[in-house]
């Protein structure tokens, strides 16, 4: 089997090459405004000033060389060599459209006037686009040839409209060769810019099948694909002139050991990050690129990019294809080996599958990367701290003194506004609560000799990120005046869940009955709740807003259950999360637009997920308080409390 072939090719470099659209293709398609968008990005590149060699780079151009069988059941001459065109045929054929419109300024120029040829399967007229680009010879009798009369007649259009000599500078960039020097007596230069595609020779594999994977879902090549090729090719292995390196593979054989061992490690790592819950460790849940290796290419890129010179980075340019420009410059330039890079590769890999392994570096690491929203501290921040570190240790007090100066920006005693409109800002130190709240759990009891590390609890980065878990109130937000009777049957659904069933059929017969009664009954009803409620507790602890709103009212909730229970009351809420861990959702009582009660047994159903953060689920146990009180009630013993625990948790980032 042969290898995949990765280049960047200039369009100068595509002339003598014969194409062939097979009819698996999607017709031309290009609209207006797209044949627009590339005239005006050719245009900008050809007039901007470089001083130095630069190109604009297409996306790519995936093709495969015909056999002389397929080129004669094709009727396409057996004499040159052909290239079916399986992705990239809409730019293929609007540059060859742009060329056809320039042929004067190409004359004019001495720019190279023969073109590539185009062939379609599924056009009894083979030559149908060389007649079409002739002067005024538009045709619209297929929907393949409408479309490019539209886009024929908006290159001339675009031509006219634009500055004279647009069509010298924008044919010049299109053909211009990798090694030209000049252009005219105006414009000379050592090398000059020209408009390139990358080049995607596929081979030894199923067309269609390759069409379908870059076309349906819109698939494209991704970054990591294209440098597979570029690492995959035979020739990036074999030992250069004057080499000393025993470790080069001079032998057919040890080249293709080589390139299996690289294929099959570069699978693995693909595999492994493919697992969320590996891969939510180290990134969020936005990351849209179908292979999750291109994110270690992307960090290579993002360190070595200080180290390029202005003109190597003006030439690898800033778009979607800018790490595979990268790493093809490093190798085009000698500056990377496979060998070289293949070991960078591996140490970021390998490093991260320490940190995964690794209980109290997981956890730290994993909080920092969770709240890096300032971009201090992501992956490339990680990685150089790793490296300047003498030990594990030392890189572990590294990230303790970072989250707790992430901590002191907020400040544990911070009043929050009483809407509670800024209450996420405390995320951070709830979310550390739980993490060092587990590593503190784990290091008291791997001390005991008969456990070992891995035997106690992760936190789940996947789930809480997945889950979209965010700050909400503990005890209730607001308090209810029940001045109406609309606020008082809301105030009756959030109690609902808190009172025994007795209670709960007296609020179901109060709805049922008319609007006189409702409002008769209701404080009695209320009074009755309120016994249950609040057993035990003096009724004049009241809640001020401002109390409400510090952190000792705060927890993690994830989105979904706090949409279930609403306002409800501390029990309410309880009982929810309880039911949570156990895998169910609980019917709650719902009040519709006409002010009935309504209560189904049948809304009762599995949880997505029984993921419930640990101090989550001990602020609604009670844990953190030292005597038992009422369930139904978060008094303010127990948010004290709670915070002091906040607090100890803390203070541990400051010992070593």
């Amino acid at each position: 089997m042969s290898d995949n072939v990765i280049k960047v090719k200039a369009v100068s470099e595509l002339l003598d090459k014969h194409f062939f659209i097979p009819d698996y293709q999607r017709g031309y398609r290009w609209t207006e405004q797209q044949v627009k968008d590339l005239l005006n990005d050719l245009w900008d590149f050809a007039g901007s000033d470089h001083k130095n060699y630069q190109f604009y780079c297409l996306q790519p151009l995936v093709v495969r060389k015909m056999t002389n069988e397929e080129k004669t059941s094709n009727k396409l001459d057996l004499d040159n060599e052909w290239y079916e065109v399986i992705d990239g045929q809409q730019r293929l054929i609007t540059i060859y459209l742009i060329l056809s419109a320039t042929k004067a300024a190409i004359q004019a120029n001495g720019l190279p006037e023969e073109l590539y040829e185009i062939r379609f399967h599924r056009e009894s007229d083979p030559a149908f686009l060389q007649f079409m680009t002739s002067e005024n010879n538009y045709d619209a009798s297929t929907i393949d040839r409408y479309h490019i009369s539209l886009a024929l007649k908006t290159i001339r259009k675009w031509f006219t409209d634009i500055k004279k000599g647009a069509a010298g500078k924008v044919s010049f960039v299109l053909l211009s060769g990798p090694d030209w020097v000049e252009f005219d007596e105006k414009v000379r230069r050592d090398k000059a810019n020209n408009v390139r595609f990358i080049w995607y020779e596929s081979v030894d594999e199923d067309p269609i099948k390759v069409f379908t994977r870059l076309n349906i879902g819109k698939i494209s090549l991704t970054n990591s694909e294209l440098i597979k090729a570029v690492f995959l090719n035979r020739s990036n292995f074999v030992k250069k002139e004057g080499s000393s390196d025993k470790e080069e593979m001079q032998t057919i054989e040890g080249i293709r050991l080589k390139q299996q061992e690289i294929a099959s490690e570069w699978d693995n790592i693909e595999y492994t990050l493919q697992d969320d819950e590996f891969w939510l460790f180290l990134h969020d849940k936005n990351y849209e690129r179908p292979t999750r290796i291109d994110f270690i290419f992307e960090l290579i890129c993002e360190k070595e990019w200080s180290k390029l010179t202005d003109d190597e980075r003006r030439a690898i340019g800033t778009d979607d294809y800018k790490t595979f420009r990268f790493f093809y410059n490093r190798f085009q330039s000698k500056k990377y080996t496979i060998k070289s890079c293949w070991e960078m590769v591996q140490k970021y890999f390998y490093t991260f599958k320490e940190w995964y392994n690794d209980l109290k570096l997981y956890h730290y690491v994993g909080y920092l990367i969770a709240c890096n929203d300032d971009q201090s501290t992501g992956i490339a921040w990680l990685m150089t701290q790793w490296d300047t570190a003498q030990d594990k240790d030392a890189f572990v007090e590294i990230l303790k003194k970072e989250i707790l100066k992430k901590i002191d920006a907020i400040g544990v005693d911070r009043q929050y506004n009483e809407d509670g409109s800024n209450k996420a800002l405390c995320k951070p130190i709830l979310l550390f609560h739980n993490i060092q709240t587990i590593v503190s759990r784990n290091e008291a009891q791997v001390k005991n000799k008969k456990y070992h590390l891995g035997t106690f609890y992760k936190f789940p980065f996947h789930l809480f990120k997945l889950e979209g878990w965010d700050v909400e109130h503990i005890n209730s937000s607001t308090t209810n005046s029940e001045a109406d009777i609309k606020t008082q049957k809301e105030w009756l659904c959030n109690v609902y869940l808190s009172v025994g069933e007795e209670t709960q059929r007296h609020i179901q017969e109060l709805f049922n009955s008319g609007e006189e009664k409702f409002i008769k009954d209701f404080d009695s009803l209320k009074e009755e709740c309120l016994k249950t409620i609040y057993k035990g507790v003096s009724r004049e602890e009241e809640w001020t807003p401002s109390e409400k709103n510090q952190i000792s009212n705060y927890t993690l909730l994830d989105s979904s259950t706090n949409r279930s229970y609403g306002n409800a009351i501390f029990s309410g809420k309880r009982r929810v999360i309880i039911s949570k861990e156990n895998g169910e959702l609980l019917p709650l009582p719902k009040l519709t637009r006409d002010g009935r009660l309504v209560i189904n047994e049948d809304d009762k159903r599995s949880a997505t997920s029984s993921f419930v953060p640990p101090c989550t689920k001990q602020v609604f146990l009670k844990y953190y308080s030292s005597t038992i009180g009422n369930n139904n009630y978060w008094s303010k013993y127990d948010a004290q409390s709670y915070k002091e625990d906040i607090m100890r948790c803390i203070d541990k980032l400051r010992k070593k």
